[in-house]
C-alpha cells in the first residue's frame, strides 16, 4: 500500500469515552471534544483505544463513537480507530465499518485472554486487515495490559501484509522502538505510546506519539513536538520533566486517571464528558476536590510555556 505517512507525524491525542449523565455514550459530547482536538491543532485523534475504553464498550457503541467522531474530524484530522474486539469476527465487522466512514488507518492489539500462538496472532491482525483491504494497518504494542508482546519475528511477519503501514509502540523500552524503527524503514511508522517517554522515544525513531495524557495538556505536547522538530533538545528536556510532573499528579489518586483526565478537562477547558464506566473508578468524595489543584498545576506548567 502506498501510502504518504506526512498525515501521521505529529501529536495525536486518543480520544477519550465520552458519557452523559446516566453512563450512556452521548454523541454531542463525542462531537465538542472532537471540536476541541480541532481548535487546539492536533494532527489527528486515535479513536477507541484504551483511553477510549474500548474494552468496556459494545461493538454498536464503539461504531456510535467513531460515526460521530468522523462527523466532525473528516477532511481536519487524521482518525486512526482501534478496532480489535477478542472475537475476529467482531472485529474485522468494526474494521470495515471504520472503512466505510473513511478513517486513515486501523489499529489492533493482539486478542487478549488466550495465549496465542505466533501465527495465530498473525492471523487474527491478517483477518482484520482483510477486512478493511483499503485501508492502512497499524499495530498497537502494549504488553503489559495485553499479556503479549509484538516481537521481531511477528513484525517481520507482519510487514508482509501491504497494508501494515507501522506500530503504536507502547512497551515501556524505548529500545522497542528503535528495533520496530530500524525494522520498518522510511515506508513504516512507529508511534511511540508512554506519554513519560515522549522525547526518548522520538529520539529513537518514532515518527509520533499517540498518548492517553495528551488531552489534559495539549500545548505542552504540541510545544514538546515543535523543540523536538527544532532540535532544541535541552529545552525539549526540561519539558518532558514538567510533563512527567503532570502525569505523576494524575496517577495520585484512587480513581482511574482517566477519570482525574475527564475532570481537569472540565475545569480547565470546560469540556464535559462524563466520567468512566465501570469498573473503572470514578472520582469520590475528596479527592473531587483534590482534582482541583492537579487542574491548577496543569493550568500553571501550560502558561510557563504559552
Amino acid at each position: 500500500m502506498n501510502t504518504s505517512l506526512e498525515k501521521f507525524e505529529g501529536v495525536i491525542p486518543a480520544f477519550y469515552a465520552c458519557y452523559d449523565e446516566d453512563g450512556n455514550i452521548s454523541p454531542q459530547r463525542i462531537k465538542d471534544l472532537t471540536n476541541y482536538y480541532i481548535k487546539k491543532k492536533v494532527k489527528g485523534l486515535y479513536v477507541n483505544g484504551s483511553s477510549g475504553e474500548c474494552i468496556y464498550l459494545n461493538v454498536q457503541e464503539r461504531k456510535l463513537v467513531l460515526e460521530n467522531v468522523m462527523e466532525v474530524a473528516r477532511g481536519k484530522l487524521t482518525v486512526i480507530c482501534h478496532v480489535a474486539c477478542n472475537s475476529t469476527r467482531e472485529s474485522m465487522e468494526l474494521a470495515a465499518h471504520a472503512q466505510s466512514l473513511g478513517v486513515d488507518a486501523i489499529a489492533a492489539i493482539p486478542p487478549i485472554y488466550f495465549k496465542l500462538p505466533v501465527w495465530g496472532i498473525v492471523d487474527y491482525w491478517n483477518d482484520i486487515s482483510k477486512a478493511a483491504n483499503d485501508t492502512p494497518f497499524v499495530i498497537y504494542n502494549i504488553p503489559q495490559l495485553a499479556g503479549v508482546a509484538l516481537t521481531p519475528e511477528i513484525y517481520k511477519e507482519m510487514m508482509k501484509n501491504p497494508n501494515v503501514i507501522g506500530i503504536k509502540n507502547s512497551s515501556m523500552t524505548v529500545y522497542d522502538i528503535q528495533i520496530f524503527s530500524e525494522m520498518g524503514g522510511d515506508g513504516r511508522i512507529v508511534f511511540n505510546g508512554p506519554d513519560e517517554q515522549f522525547l526518548a522515544g522520538r529520539l529513537m525513531g518514532a515518527g509520533a506519539g499517540i498518548g492517553g495524557t495528551y488531552g489534559a495538556m495539549v500545548e505542552l505536547y504540541l510545544k514538546l513536538n515543535e523543540l523536538i522538530k527544532e532540535n532544541r533538545l535541552e529545552d525539549a528536556k526540561a519539558l518532558q520533566f514538567d510533563i512527567n510532573r503532570c502525569i505523576a499528579k494524575l496517577l495520585g489518586f484512587h480513581a482511574n486517571m482517566y477519570a482525574v483526565i475527564k475532570e481537569v478537562l472540565r475545569i480547565n477547558e470546560g469540556i464535559d464528558v462524563g466520567s468512566v464506566r465501570s469498573p473503572l473508578t470514578a472520582l469520590k468524595g475528596e479527592e473531587k476536590e483534590k482534582v482541583k489543584e492537579v487542574a491548577e498545576f496543569i493550568q500553571n506548567t501550560i502558561n510557563k510555556y504559552l
